[in-house]
């Protein structure tokens, strides 16, 4: 758990009148001050392509780089409200979700996943990437 306080003040998983979200809140509130963290890909810090191919690979990269900037910005998963998901194919979703789930489950523990998007696209910057990443997080008071 963030050794902050967190500015995530609510996460609904369940709402009346709705399916439950499927690995997801639909809704997360916060105070305070928030940070628009530009889009991931799987690039490492020389900027090589990270996983060629490999959407769960892609994923785990792209979201220990989102992992970094959460880091510097102060925060942690739990600060996070919001990822928008953009994937070149979702036939491959689960790949994506088990490789989120690697990465997030260790810090909510049981809470539920921020608020999503998950959007198909053609195409990202670079064809040789599968999947981008953007985040909204609340910064610790």
């Amino acid at each position: 758990m963030p050794t902050t306080p967190t500015s995530v003040t609510r996460r609904l998983s369940e709402v009346e009148g709705l399916a439950p979200g499927n690995g997801f809140a639909h809704a997360v509130a916060a105070t305070g001050q928030l940070a628009f963290v530009s889009g991931q890909v799987a690039m490492d810090a020389q900027g090589e392509v990270v996983g060629a191919g490999d959407l769960a690979a892609q994923t785990t990269q792209a979201l220990l780089n989102l992992q970094t900037v959460i880091r510097a910005l102060g925060a942690d998963w739990t600060e996070v409200l919001r990822l928008n998901w953009y994937v070149v194919d979702v036939a491959q979703l689960q790949a994506l979700r088990d490789a989120r789930d690697e990465i997030l489950r260790p810090v909510l523990g049981e809470l539920a996943n921020p608020a999503s998007s998950l959007i198909q696209v053609a195409g990202l910057f670079r064809p040789e990437f599968l999947v981008e990443v953007d985040a909204v997080v609340a910064l610790p008071q």
